[in-house]
């Protein structure tokens, strides 16, 4: 099984700027879809960003303009670049991916906190 590591995480002040990144323990193109959730305290996790194995990205709305998702197969690394980043961000942010026969794998999380 392909285990995925996040890092990146942090403190940031509204305004500022994190790069996440989600590490793979094999090959990424082993998942059709990648992806970057969130989960804040006392909600529910939500889809950020999404990327196929294709390229081709999705986005919540809240996170259009601001986010945005890319990889590097040759590092077997998935990324979320996050800009004028809003105290609404702060979550824990995970990394999945999607592999053809369904099977779903999850990154331990990382936090990201934005607050002045």
């Amino acid at each position: 099984q392909v285990q995925l590591v996040e890092s990146g995480g942090g403190s940031v002040q509204p305004g500022g700027s994190l790069r996440l990144s989600c590490a793979a323990s094999g090959s990424i193109s082993s998942f059709v879809v990648m992806g970057w959730y969130r989960q804040a305290p006392g909600k529910q996790r939500e889809l950020v960003a999404v990327i196929s194995r294709s390229g081709s990205t999705n986005y919540a709305n809240s996170v259009k303009g601001r986010f945005t998702i890319s990889r590097d197969n040759t590092k077997n690394t998935v990324y979320l670049q996050m800009n004028s980043l809003k105290s609404e961000d702060t979550a824990v942010y995970y990394c999945n991916g999607v592999m053809a026969g369904g099977d779903v794998n999850w990154g331990q999380g990382t936090q990201v906190t934005v607050s002045s």
